[in-house]
């Protein structure tokens, strides 16, 4: 069976493995295999997750992403995400600049964060209606000064008068709502083009499809597109592509995620219960996983590939060699 997913690849701008010559380099050889995407987190003040080391190594997004739009041709750049901490006037800029670098090739992932010291650096509110606000105002106002409006607007959080943006984006650029819980999809459904959670469990993942669906409907709207990004992890079986990776604390972690399905009881314990959150194996497995997010209703699989960033160039071979042909194959 031909999949009619398109796939991306986070690339390694963050933390020990953080390199130019990487994210570049891996970015060309991403686009010859015929990857869809490639794909930046954004931060102000980086500080690792759990699991991921103590290196606060961070390149910034959209810089690294203009670099790789000069150096590409077909590739798409998105974020994921976008954290709504900036001006809009500075984001919209910034983005209708990175379309026109890459000749259109943008998707904008926006998110609300979740760090609230890069708020406070950035003299900013953090709580979470606050930032849910922010979302919202960025994503309207970065809409109609892509429009060419000359706009001007009065809140408790921006004031300007007068502001026309030029050159406005080449194409139209999509708007990926950020977050894995239901007011994430109903952000997505009122105010984005698509939905694109992290890392998230299968069954979680099952169950925002079908509110989206129900939500779209409601509104009368098409269904909105829907990418995801797993920790991905390729090696010979799962055994090999799993070891020095911490699974327990992967499930552990499942934890804080209060809005997700769990298992009957209750508890997230194994790693079957976890089961998408990290696509692990061969790369006949990686084809199956892979499968079950498009079988789920995933439009775009983005692998994340930070736990195996330090054998980042094998590890995009072992996807562009082997899953990428097999999952297109008729």
């Amino acid at each position: 069976m031909s999949s009619k997913l398109k796939f991306g690849l986070l690339l390694p701008h963050f933390g020990e493995h953080a390199s130019v010559e990487k994210c570049l380099a891996g970015a060309r050889r991403a686009e010859a295999y015929g990857f869809d995407s490639v794909w930046a987190r954004d931060h102000l003040v980086f500080k690792p997750h759990p699991g991921e080391g103590s290196d606060n190594s961070h390149i910034e997004s959209l810089l690294l992403l203009s670099a790789v739009a000069a150096l590409t041709e077909r590739i798409y750049l998105g974020t994921a995400m976008t954290i709504c901490h900036r001006h809009p006037i500075h984001l919209a800029q910034a983005f209708a600049g990175l379309s026109a670098i890459s000749n259109g090739r943008v998707i904008m992932g926006l998110g609300l964060g979740g760090f609230p010291h890069e708020f406070a650096a950035a003299g900013r509110p953090s709580g979470l209606q606050d930032r849910a606000n922010l979302a919202r105002l960025n994503i309207e106002i970065c809409r109609r000064l892509w429009a060419g409006e000359n706009l001007s607007h009065q809140t408790d959080y921006f004031e300007f008068a007068n502001v026309a943006l030029k050159p406005t984006p080449t194409e139209h650029i999509p708007i990926y709502v950020g977050g894995s819980t239901p007011a994430s999809c109903r952000r997505a459904v009122e105010l984005g083009d698509g939905w694109m959670p992290a890392r998230i469990n299968f069954a979680t993942f099952g169950a925002r499809i079908e509110y989206l669906h129900k939500l779209c409907q409601q509104a009368g709207k098409p269904m909105v597109r829907t990418a995801v990004m797993p920790f991905t992890t390729v090696g010979k079986d799962q055994q090999s592509a799993l070891q020095g990776i911490d699974v327990t604390g992967l499930i552990h972690e499942a934890h804080n995620f209060s809005t997700w399905v769990r298992p009957a009881s209750g508890k997230f314990s194994t790693p079957e219960d976890i089961a998408g959150v990290i696509l692990a194996g061969s790369p006949a497995e990686i084809v199956r996983q892979s499968r079950t997010y498009e079988e789920s209703g995933a439009d775009h699989i983005v692998y994340d590939l930070r736990l195996r960033f330090r054998d980042w160039y094998e590890q995009i071979d072992l996807l562009g060699n082997d899953v990428l042909p097999a999952l297109r194959r008729e």
